[in-house]
């Protein structure tokens, strides 16, 4: 089941980098390289951390198939999504569910504690997103007032908590996959976004001479 379900994250993360391709006017090559890094991005930076080398991404070749499958339909059907970009960030939505749900069940599975289960969950969920944006020469959303790791946190700590009460993987893993979704689909549709950190009157800042 967590085969399957990477599988589908993946895809509907590659479509999300694609997408960015297409509205930065990059070329096809562009395009393919940019719906792979965000599909797999997470999931190796998640492997790597974990010991568990090496990547799927890199001795599974179906990861490589499904990013450039998400990457050609972009590229041909990009005006068609363009018209239904609502469609587009909920499946993004559904993707961060389900990467949270993957990254804190791996992360259990290697014996990880609470605190690293969590930081495993966001680490996946939006580790492919932060080098799409940085690709692209963008300050990646997830440092910005995007609602979109935190998502992914509360996500981590729903899993955290099920994990302790014994419920079941499947249960587990459908209800971290909700919560993230859920919370990322509301701060989308209420702009719910976190508080901005106060920018400092530079006349304030001590000069270093004096």
């Amino acid at each position: 089941m967590l085969y399957f379900l990477d599988i589908f994250g993946t895809l509907i993360f590659a479509i999300s980098g694609a997408f960015k391709a297409s509205r930065r006017e990059l070329d096809i090559l562009g395009a393919l390289v940019l719906a792979t890094a965000t599909g797999v991005g997470g999931g190796i930076i998640r492997d790597m951390v974990l010991g568990a080398t090496p990547p799927a991404a890199f001795h599974d070749e179906s990861y490589l198939f499904v990013c450039l499958a998400g990457g050609v339909t972009v590229i041909f059907i990009a005006p068609r999504i363009a018209r239904r970009w609502n469609m587009v960030m909920a499946a993004d939505a559904l993707g961060l569910g389900v990467f949270s749900a993957i990254g804190a069940a791996k992360a259990a599975a290697y014996g990880l504690g609470p605190m690293g289960t969590i930081m495993m969950a966001a680490l996946t969920a939006v580790g492919g997103g932060v080098i799409r944006d940085v690709l692209v020469c963008e300050v990646p959303a997830v440092i910005r007032t995007d609602f979109y790791a935190t998502a992914a946190i509360l996500g981590g700590a729903t899993f955290v908590a099920l994990h302790a009460c014994g419920v079941g993987q499947s249960w587990l893993l459908f209800a971290t996959t909700i919560t993230a979704t859920g919370l990322r689909l509301l701060a989308m549709r209420f702009h719910l976004r976190l508080p901005k950190v106060r920018r400092l009157d530079e006349s304030a800042i001590p000069n270093e001479r004096d």
